[in-house]
Formats: C-alpha cells, sequence, structure tokens
C-alpha cells in the first residue's frame, strides 16, 4: 500500500489537490449535493434477481455491509482478477496479478462463506438464490495475462476465470481499447483466442474495446458475447461508450449489454443527474431489445465519501493517467450497497413492468451465463 505521505507529497498529487481547492471534499457542503436515494425495500417473497455483470467485492467490507447488499436482492455479481492496466505492468506481471488474486479470492470467499459462494456455472447463481448468498465469478479486464499462450487459458479456466475483456484500453496482442488513437481491430492472434474462449466456454467480454474490434469479435465468434460495462455513444459520446451499430451488433448474436454506473461516461455535472443514466438504459433497450440489457455497475458497495484517504485510493488503484478531479465518479443518488432497489424503482417509473424491470437487474446476464458456461 502506497504511504499516504509519499503520495500527498508526489508530484502529481499537490498540484492537483490544490487545484481542486477543498471542494471536493467538502461533498455535502455542496449546495447541489443531492444524497444516496432509498427504493422500496427488495421483496424476498418474489425473490426477483439481482446479478451485476461487473462490480467490486472488497475486503474492507463490513458483514453489516454486505449484509445490506443480500438485504437488496445481490445473489450475484462478477469480479475483477488483477492489474488490466498496461502500463504498470508486464505480461508475466499480469499473469501473476490475475492468479494471485483469483487465488485471494478463493481464500476470502471460503472466509465469508456465511455469505459468498464461488460462481463457475449457473447452477450455483440457483444455489446462492436457495441460501441467501452472493455467487462470485471471476473475471479479467485484458487478456495479455494469457501471455500469447492459448494453454494459458486452460490454467486459468480451472482456477475459477468466466470471463475475458478481450482489451483495456489500449491496444494489445488481441485488439484495440477504446483509447487508442491508430487501433487495430481483432489481431490475428486475438482472432484464435476468440476460438480457444469458445472452445473452453469463457465469455468474451467486449467492454473497453474500441468499436472495430467489438464489431470483428461478434463477426469471428460462433457464441454470444457481451459488453458487461459501458454507456450509449449515441446518448451521449464518450470514449467507453458503445454506438448503436455495436449495440445491435452484440444483442443479434445473442449477446447482453450491461450499462455501468460512472457518471463521468454520462455527465461531468456531479450532482442531480442521476437520471441521465436511466436514459441510457432506456435507450439500450431501444436499441438491443429488452432481452439484451443488464446492469455492470463498475462500483464500489460501500457509502463513499471523498476523502484525502479516498483520493488516495483512487489514484493508487487507477494508475498515473487518472486525472483526480474527476471524483467522484458515481452519482450520490446510486451511492449506496441498496442502489439496485433504486434502479428497480426508477426502471417502474420508466414504464416497465415489474417482470421487465428483472430482466435488466439479472434474469438477463443469468441467460447469457447459463448459454456460455451451463
Amino acid at each position: 500500500m502506497i504511504d499516504r505521505r509519499k503520495f500527498m507529497s508526489g508530484a502529481l498529487a499537490i498540484p492537483v489537490l490544490h487545484s481542486l481547492g477543498g471542494k471536493v471534499l467538502a461533498q455535502k457542503s455542496d449546495p447541489n449535493f443531492t444524497p444516496a436515494i432509498i427504493g422500496k425495500p427488495w421483496d424476498p417473497e418474489r425473490n426477483a434477481l439481482v446479478f451485476d455483470a461487473m462490480g467490486e467485492i472488497r475486503d474492507t467490507y463490513s458483514d453489516q455491509l454486505i449484509e445490506e447488499m443480500l438485504a437488496a436482492g445481490m445473489r450475484g455479481i462478477a469480479v475483477t482478477c488483477g492489474n488490466p492496466r498496461q502500463d504498470n505492468l508486464s505480461v508475466e506481471g499480469g499473469f501473476q496479478s490475475a492468479l494471485e488474486e483469483m487465488l485471494w479470492f478463493d481464500r476470502h470467499i471460503e472466509d465469508k462463506s456465511q455469505y459468498y459462494l464461488k460462481g463457475n456455472k449457473v447452477l450455483d447463481i440457483d444455489r446462492a438464490r436457495a441460501d441467501g448468498k452472493i455467487a462470485i465469478f471471476y473475471i479479467t479486464q485484458n487478456s495479455d495475462h494469457f501471455m500469447r499462450e492459448l494453454d494459458n487459458v486452460d490454467v486459468f479456466y480451472g482456477v475459477g476465470q468466466r470471463s475475458c475483456q478481450l482489451t483495456y484500453n489500449y491496444q494489445n496482442y488481441a485488439g484495440s481499447g477504446c483509447m487508442e488513437t491508430h487501433g487495430s481491430g481483432v489481431t490475428d492472434f486475438g482472432g484464435r483466442l476468440i476460438e480457444k474462449l469458445n472452445d473452453i466456454g469463457m465469455m468474451i467480454d467486449l467492454s473497453h474495446a474500441n468499436v472495430q474490434t467489438t464489431l470483428d469479435a461478434t463477426d469471428i465468434s460462433s457464441r454470444p458475447i457481451h459488453i458487461s460495462h459501458t454507456t450509449c455513444a449515441d446518448v451521449h459520446e464518450n470514449p467507453r461508450a458503445m454506438p448503436d451499430i455495436a449495440l445491435r451488433a452484440v444483442a443479434e448474436k445473442g449477446g447482453v449489454i450491461g450499462m455501468t454506473q460512472i457518471r463521468t461516461f454520462m455527465t461531468m455535472s456531479r450532482y442531480g443527474m442521476v437520471d441521465l443514466y436511466f436514459d441510457h438504459i432506456m435507450h439500450a433497450v431501444n436499441v438491443a431489445g429488452i432481452d439484451h440489457v443488464c446492469i455492470g455497475s463498475d462500483r464500489d458497495h460501500r457509502r463513499l465519501v471523498v476523502t484525502p484517504e479516498y483520493l488516495e485510493e483512487m489514484q493508487r488503484e487507477q494508475g498515473q493517467r487518472f486525472d483526480i478531479r474527476r471524483v467522484p465518479l458515481y452519482f450520490e443518488e446510486l451511492n449506496s450497497p441498496r442502489r439496485m432497489e433504486v434502479i428497480w424503482d426508477k426502471l417502474i417509473k420508466r414504464g416497465l413492468s415489474e417482470d421487465t424491470v428483472e430482466k435488466i437487474t439479472g434474469l438477463n446476464i443469468y441467460n447469457y451465463y447459463k448459454e456460455i458456461l451451463g
């Protein structure tokens, strides 16, 4: 862990924190501050499925916080293992990082077995729903950790990896990320990797990929693919957003698209803008179809407050390219372990039925997992 004094005295940290003028640290004193919304409590009798296609589980979560997640219906989540940022690690370092974190999650799930179980098949989601637990599935947000060795796909599948993002933000051996200025589509190795992932039954994720890589992958893959966490470029342009042509391509292949809750992909206004998130969800539904949209929050479940310690944590985790002036990255209205209850309520207010909302909160991603994982 980075020492806080080293962080605060770093070349980047001091000017950035100084430029904030203390404003970001005084969230609740801002007259535009909008606190977390409280939704209608999840109904255990209805037992609607709640599954986060890409979220976070941390060892700092208290039992009380996990119990709140469970009380809000959370029964499945896909978590990132390893560091996907190419500027921080070699491919060998990526291999080690992903492997160590999967083994760490194995231990953490065992230590918290009253709350968690490891997800390998959809039967594990069924078991989690029956037992009142959260099934945790392992994913990576890059494919560099395979080190261009297709046999390593077998290694990581054996450890528990069930989904692989082809790229992170920049060019890699498989294709190009969304931030690459002159990126490729799927490479020759990327095509062979897709075939390998199809054969073994590992899900393919196109989050962070550029549009050409996304379209190439949907064409090459013999099985449905997904985008676990993105937004809609035709609603708000952003490098991490996907245009309608990509949303349709994934849906036509039988895949699903997860809508992320990262505020800065949708607006730079800090407060009072949460309805924009539901604009993106509804746009995805209209373009891809109601059976092809899910929630991939890319979010922490803590009730976060922007403090110097939190800024240190963000800088450490996000890397050197991260502009700390963008915090908070989340919508304050969804800053809660019970935010899926708010999403349920907001989608009902958008005119969707409860059965339709449940497709978005869990059934669509469940059906996709069933198709690929069995």
